[in-house]
């Protein structure tokens, strides 16, 4: 049958999970999976599903694949698909639909999912006849990994996994080709960066994608090259690399945000130049000569205008870069500058006795794991305080939604990172807001008995938005204070996971007791509602205009 042939394509394609809930139009393939016996992890709501798929996906540079029933099924993944089309994360996502014979008469649990998820997928594809699923899902799995990474929905009419197949052929694998840049745009990189006497590297989460940590890591070190990284680059270069400048931004270091503004040379290899990096673009590294490198040629040229754009794919760039002896010349004076700033003004926080600073409890959290834990965060105040206060060492430690900003995908996607890395320890940043959005995976967690720590960082209130409102809102805080919340100890044990509560006058060693452990631990962290994320650039501002510098 057609349910069958499906699990057989992706068997070939190399999947080991899925991660889906069912529905009546999925029943064909969910009794496909029972007789074959498939590795299927069942969330508990569909969003949660495409976040844990993206967590996987993140965790691994593999394709995270999501089953979901028509209709309603296939509208709760919504937000999810944007997610990663917003981070390029390459997914498929296999929607149910009703049969072919009643598409278009408005069915039971009918939802013309392909039209609604085009804007925010690679493709969505529709199947017909059981014969074209080799030739679709070759496609689907191809167009997730190949040029900029990202989802692609596969409907599924429920009379097509019922159909009888016989003598089904499936595709070759086809191989993606790497786009190299030419050699009039090599020569000409190559004579700007020898005349440069400041120059920055600036690399953002394409480095993951094309899998190039290891090229760029060679390129600083030998050419001595500062860099500057974005959210989702961070752990790629190392933090306490000398070169490293840290990240760059809204609420990035001083040191870069300084590099940006002052550098006489950016290349900028795997990076969209997005708004939370270039703050003002028309005042973004105004000194620079400025190249522009990306997978995705509709990026080029979209938001800053720059000198010299090509599209190539990251890790042949650094390949190419890493063949050429380049003259040697000092930038030493650039240097010194940089450690100057980077020594002067690091990321700080006020400690206080008796009590627990969101920033302090991160670093603690370092140390107890020597940095070598796969960080995942839900979205806000906690993200920026984990990406300014977490040692990150190595690619693909952070996982978070960047782009899209996604509240709720942190549960489910620390649930797919530790599938994915199940010997590797795994630490959720999460703040009561996001918590709430998606809780209900907490039954995946003990259902599969997962060794998670989550670290729910609660401030009673939603903290950026009401950081927001202090500073550019005069104080109104509307709507963004919970003056009642659960009790998470009680949520926690009501799905028979242990939870504790930490006490503001001695939380250190609770934490450690917590940590470890070598079960899943919700541990629960009061902390101040009127914390501030700093530094920070005002929206509209430029790199260089930064507050809360100390």
């Amino acid at each position: 049958m057609g349910a069958d042939l499906l699990l057989e394509e992706l068997v070939r394609q190399k999947v080991k999970v899925v991660f889906g809930y069912p529905g009546g139009a999925v029943l064909p393939l969910y009794d496909a999976i029972y007789r074959n016996s498939f590795h299927n992890i069942l969330v508990r709501h569909e969003q949660g599903a495409v976040h844990a798929a993206e967590g996987f996906a993140k965790a691994t540079g593999e394709i995270g694949v999501v089953f979901v029933t028509s209709g309603p099924g296939a509208t709760n993944v919504i937000t999810g698909i944007a997610d990663a089309k917003s981070d390029s994360v390459p997914l498929v996502v296999f929607t149910g639909q009703v049969a072919t014979t009643v598409l278009g008469t408005d069915s039971f649990q009918e939802a013309k999912i392909i039209e609604i998820t085009k804007p925010i997928t690679k493709a969505s594809l529709q199947v017909t006849t059981a014969k074209q699923l080799p030739e679709i899902i070759s496609e689907a799995f191809w167009l997730a990994v190949n040029g900029r990474p990202g989802p692609v929905v596969v409907d599924l009419p429920k009379n097509v996994m019922t159909e009888f197949v016989s003598n089904s052929t499936s595709l070759s694998e086809t191989s993606e080709n790497s786009v190299k840049m030419s050699e009039t745009v090599r020569e000409k990189l190559v004579e700007q960066f020898q005349k440069a006497r400041k120059p920055v590297l600036l690399i953002g989460g394409g480095i993951l994608s094309a899998n190039a940590s290891q090229e760029v890591r060679r390129f600083v070190a030998k050419y001595q090259v500062p860099v500057v990284s974005t959210l989702l680059g961070l752990g790629i270069i190392p933090r306490d690399e000398e070169l490293f400048l840290g990240m760059g931004g809204m609420h990035g270091t001083y040191a870069a945000n300084m590099a940006l503004a002052e550098c006489d040379f950016l290349l900028n290899v795997g990076s969209r130049f997005d708004d939370r990096l270039a703050t003002k673009p028309a005042e973004f590294a105004p000194k620079a000569w400025i190249a522009h490198l990306d997978i995705d040629p509709h990026e080029l040229n979209k938001i800053i205008t720059v000198d010299l754009a090509e599209v190539a794919d990251a890790k042949s760039v650094f390949q190419e870069l890493l063949r050429i002896d380049f003259k040697e010349k000092s930038n030493d004076q650039w240097h010194v500058q940089l450690q100057d700033w980077k020594k002067r003004y690091p990321y700080h926080y006020q400690h206080q006795e008796g009590v627990i600073k969101p920033q302090e409890l991160i670093e603690e959290v370092g140390k107890l794991t020597r940095s070598a834990a796969i960080v995942v965060t839900d979205v806000g105040q906690h993200q920026m305080w984990a990406a300014q206060y977490y040692p990150f060492c190595k690619p693909r430690q952070l996982i978070t939604s960047g782009g899209l900003g996604t509240m709720g995908f942190g549960l489910p996607a620390a649930i797919g990172a530790k599938l994915a890395n199940p010997k590797t320890p795994v630490v959720l940043f999460v703040g009561d807001g996001g918590f709430q959005m998606t809780l209900e995976e907490l039954a995946v967690i003990k259902q599969y008995d997962l060794d998670l720590k989550i670290v729910l960082i609660n401030n009673h209130a939603l903290g950026m938005v009401r950081q927001w409102q202090d500073l550019f809102y005069e104080k109104r805080r509307s709507q963004t204070i919970f003056e009642k919340q659960p009790d998470f100890l009680g949520i926690a044990q009501a799905y028979e996971i242990e939870s504790m509560k930490l006490n503001p006058n001695n939380w250190k060693k609770a934490l450690a007791d917590a940590f470890s452990q070598k079960h899943c631990v919700l541990i629960e962290a009061p902390v101040p509602q009127l914390e501030e994320v700093t530094p920070m650039i005002a929206p509209g501002s430029p790199n260089h205009e930064m507050f809360g510098i100390e």
